[in-house]
């Protein structure tokens, strides 16, 4: 089986997969390695097919994560403004005239 160099400079199963194998499923392929060759290749692809699945979500979850970290941000603002409307709001209300108990 071939190698690739890995991200920490070390050397990962190359099991044709485009994402490298997490850490968590290396075991499982060790022991696929360890099985008759015409039982691996079913097996292999299932791993990679699982390895994708795990990655893609990985990234989908950290995508989610970013937005619900901007909504937060973008509600925090949005709670300022408004804050700020409401004083500027209760301000003119105050300054303005009371011309309905001038009228009285």
């Amino acid at each position: 089986m071939s190698t690739t160099p890995d991200e920490s400079g070390g050397e990962q199963p190359d099991c044709g997969a485009k994402a490298p194998i997490l850490e968590e499923l290396r075991p499982l392929l060790a022991e696929i390695e360890k099985l008759p060759p015409d039982l691996q290749a079913g097996l292999r692809r299932a791993l990679e097919d699982c390895n994708a699945n795990c990655t893609r979500r990985t990234r989908v979850l950290s995508q989610v994560h970013e937005a619900l970290e901007q909504l937060r941000l973008d509600m925090k603002y949005l709670m300022f403004d408004l804050e700020a409307t409401r004083r500027e709001r209760d301000d003119a209300l105050r300054s303005r005239p009371r011309r309905r108990e001038e009228n009285d």
